[in-house]
């Protein structure tokens, strides 16, 4: 396994392959929601590269950048176990050095959901990405679908740019109790994990009403709502019934629907989603 934290190196080990790398995008701080990307991956590519990168501008003023979990020694002992060929894990400054000063900004995907929530989110998303695509040149990349809106953003970008790679997107990794793994369930007690797992409960629910033959999204909502709202510990941020395709919520549910949710553990701000 070969690493570097510098975009020149990394330029460097890129042009000595033969055929374009598969690229897992990290923040690092590895679960087992990224290692089923990674090892989807490893199958279908000769050459794999994981990033990790905490990028400073996907992060609010008010959100928790400067606390996000990093071990970056744990990680890479992880994906030399993985086989991975490379791994880039750059410095905030290689990637955003002093003048920088373009950005990438995906249009109506981005207007709602996550991006009502967290106003300038996907600008960082979308241009950190870039920027990992344009230095590493994938074939493929991947990404999970808890993050469905994030992996609808980027492949409109694909899409629109004509950058010409694959985007895979990997079923959510769940731990016993349903809860989407995520890096930030570090910061939950014991306590708050048990409340957390309401969340897949409510998106249950919202399969189990329609596969009942409820097809007003507003009444599943509200459905949802009040069982999130009977765990004390969850403060609910948004619940969405949207299309897959454009995010537009939906009144009445009459094919494929993403239902989708954020809420609040006491300090920690969890997202989560299925397909109905």
């Amino acid at each position: 396994m070969k690493f570097t934290n510098e975009i020149n190196k990394l330029i460097g080990l890129r042009n000595s392959l033969t055929e374009p790398p598969g690229l897992v995008p990290t923040m690092g701080y590895l679960h087992d929601g990224h290692l089923s990307l990674i090892r989807e991956a490893r199958k279908r590519h000769r050459m794999l590269v994981v990033s990790i990168f905490v990028n400073p501008h996907q992060f609010g003023p008010k959100e928790d950048y400067h606390n996000y979990p990093q071990n970056l020694e744990r990680d890479l002992d992880i994906l030399k176990q993985e086989n991975v060929d490379i791994v880039f894990a750059p410095a905030p400054e290689e990637i955003y050095p002093e003048g920088f000063d373009t950005w990438v900004e995906v249009g109506d995907l981005t207007r709602r959901l996550e991006g009502f929530s967290r106003p300038g989110h996907f600008k960082g998303v979308a241009t950190v990405v870039l920027k990992l695509f344009n230095i590493i040149r994938p074939g493929s990349a991947y990404f999970g679908q808890k993050d469905a809106q994030q992996a609808l953003v980027i492949q409109k970008m694909v899409t629109d740019l004509n950058m010409g790679i694959d985007i895979h997107v990997l079923p959510t990794v769940r731990d016993s109790s349903g809860l989407a793994l995520s890096s930030r369930n570090v910061y939950l007690s014991v306590k708050e994990k048990n409340a957390a797992a309401i969340l897949k409960k409510s998106l249950d629910l919202a399969s189990e009403r329609y596969q009942a033959g409820e097809i007003d999204a507003s009444v599943i909502k509200d459905s949802m709502l009040e069982l999130i709202q009977s765990e004390p510990l969850v403060k609910t941020d948004y619940i969405s019934i949207a299309s897959p395709q454009t995010l537009h919520e939906l009144e009445t549910i009459s094919g494929p629907a993403l239902v989708s949710l954020a809420a609040w553990i006491g300090k920690t701000r969890l997202i989560d989603n299925i397909l109905i």
